[in-house]
């Protein structure tokens, strides 16, 4: 037994010499191209597939994981990731954390944005999970 495992060990090592190295990734990373002063990459800008809806649509007829883009204004920061959007047709809460706003780029209630997420719904409640934050002009 011991010979057995010992000629399979030695024929991995063999093998792993003579096999070529798998491809790693060694450009810099998303902070190491901050600190550098380059951009990291900016978000696909392009059409998408996602429907948008308003918020009483998204409210009488979303699904749960359903993906979605709204677009009006996030008008309070309600604590934490969670915030109050609108449009002209109703209000409803979302959860935005930081790191899906533009980057330097503030945000005021005054300003229109397009939230691209996912519907969370359950028996008692349905929320808006965004995964990005875009600015309308």
């Amino acid at each position: 037994m011991k010979k057995t495992t010992a000629t399979f060990v030695l024929a991995l090592g063999v093998l792993g010499a003579a096999a070529p190295a798998l491809a790693q990734y060694t450009g810099p990373t998303p902070a190491a191209a901050a600190q550098a002063g380059t951009p990291a990459a900016a978000p696909y800008t392009g059409p998408s597939s996602v429907p948008v809806m308003t918020v009483k649509q998204l409210l009488e007829t979303g699904k749960d994981d359903q993906h979605v883009r709204l677009q009006g204004r996030i008008v309070s920061h309600d604590g934490g990731k969670n915030y109050t959007f609108a449009d002209d047709s109703g209000r409803m809460p979302v959860e935005i954390s930081a790191k899906h706003f533009p980057p330097g780029q503030p945000v005021s209630a005054e300003q229109r944005v397009e939230l691209v997420g996912e519907v969370d719904k359950d028996m008692r409640k349905m929320e808006f999970e965004v995964d990005q934050v875009r600015l309308i002009p």
